[in-house]
């Protein structure tokens, strides 16, 4: 990779957390667990396939029982959604991954415990949607794995509104992702343990390979004097 460690360094920058977006409102703790039970029997009761293809893979945040490799064909990665807050600010936004139409992307599904899933579903909707605005980014897709088609939970397919920015030319992403920090970290923190992840299991999408590859070069090139970033 040409991406490193070293260089995600130069990129992270201690940040307040600004809290939500305005307008924004938290689900409360009933509410959450209505987003769970439904979930849940959306599920028709069958064994529970979360599809991860981002930071998913690398912190599923719930006690995942098995995983397989797997493809959801008419879907692809894409850097479209505009962040002002987590890893980005409203002065320099960043930029998250979602799944817009078109292609294939390669994945991992993790499977949920039969047991106690209504709480797992729980620890992942707190982390993932959090918001009022975002309980309709989650979708059921079918994939493909070796052992056949699963149908599967996803976040974030298929994205509309004014938060999204789609087909940015790679060079652009690039550009902003060298960039944007926020509370949580960089965009390119979050590029580099995406590309790194999905390469332990075999991997390897073109377009983030290259993605990081502009990444790195966008660092390196970047005027380090006060105010540039």
């Amino acid at each position: 990779m040409s991406l490193t460690e070293e260089l995600v360094a130069r990129t992270i920058r201690e940040l307040p957390d600004l809290g939500p977006e305005p307008g924004w409102t938290l689900l409360s703790e009933d509410e959450l667990d209505a987003v769970a039970h439904d979930l849940h029997e959306q599920s028709h009761h069958e064994p529970l396939w979360v599809f991860a293809y981002g930071s998913l893979i690398w912190k599923p945040d719930f006690d995942a029982i098995d995983h397989r490799r797997a493809s959801a064909y008419g879907w692809h990665r894409s850097f479209c959604m505009k962040m002002r807050r987590w890893r980005g600010t409203p002065e320099t936004p960043g930029l998250m991954m979602a799944l817009e139409r078109g292609g294939r992307c390669d994945g991992v599904i993790y499977r949920m415990p039969d047991d106690d899933r209504v709480a797992q579903i729980r620890r992942m909707v707190r982390r993932e949607i959090r918001f009022h605005q975002n309980v309709r980014m989650v979708r059921w897709i079918n994939v493909h794995t070796a052992e056949g088609k699963v149908r599967v939970m996803v976040f974030w397919a298929g994205p509309k509104g004014e938060r999204i920015a789609s087909r940015l030319p790679l060079d652009r992403v690039a550009h902003i992702l060298a960039r944007a920090c926020g509370s949580a970290g960089s965009c390119a923190e979050y590029l580099f343990n995406t590309v790194s992840h999905l390469a332990e299991h075999g991997i390897y999408d073109r377009n983030l390979w290259r993605l990081q590859e502009l990444v790195a070069d966008e660092i390196r090139n970047l005027d380090t004097a006060p105010g540039t970033h």
